[in-house]
């Protein structure tokens, strides 16, 4: 995995995310909670895929055996005190994510083409990923969840490229990855 660089301080167009997301944070609450605020936050500044002209990509990660490449990821801004980084990801057609979590919380919007969502559980001896849901997210569509019970994974499945604007609560720059840990287990019933 390849560690970013610290991208400029805030590409044009995210001014006004930055700020909202600033603000939703300054409300100290709990993970899902701050999920939910900065979702709402996303939902009325969702840029265009515009916001990616100009911008130097970042690798987000490289081929793991027996799974497509992950997506790659722009990251677009860092807060300078590393609370929160906002990433573009751009899904080329057939494009899927491991089964994976992550180390806080996270929101993403749809801002070009759609993704499929599926949401996983632990079963109850741990040896075994239980299907928990599954979602087409369209263009504008914005989501959240916080850790734990956010397993999941994210692919395009259509026949177009997908832009999707991740916020994570955390510095990508430094950390590299918001995935905590990949699931190789096996889907059960």
């Amino acid at each position: 995995m390849t560690l970013l660089s610290r991208p400029p301080s805030t590409a044009s167009g995210l001014d006004e995310l930055a700020t909202g997301i600033r603000a939703a944070l300054s409300r100290r609450d709990d993970w899902r909670r701050t999920a939910q605020r900065v979702a709402s936050v996303l939902r009325r500044h969702l840029p265009s895929p515009e916001v990616l002209t100009g911008i130097p990509p970042g690798v987000h990660s490289g081929a793991h055996p027996g799974v497509q490449e992950d997506p790659r990821g722009r990251l677009l801004h860092v807060e300078p005190d590393g609370a929160f980084s906002i990433q573009a990801i751009v899904w080329p057609a057939g494009r899927i994510t491991r089964i994976h979590d992550h180390v806080t919380w996270c929101v993403f919007g749809v801002i070009q083409g759609a993704v499929d969502e599926e949401l996983f559980t632990l079963g109850s001896g741990g040896d075994v990923l239980v299907p928990a849901g599954r979602t087409t997210n369209a263009t504008g569509a914005v989501t959240g969840f916080a850790p734990p019970g956010d397993i999941h994974r994210v692919a395009n499945t259509g026949d177009g490229t997908a832009v999707t604007i991740h916020v994570y609560g955390t510095d990508l720059s430094r950390i590299g990855s918001s995935a905590l840990r990949f699931y190789d287990l096996p889907v059960g019933p």
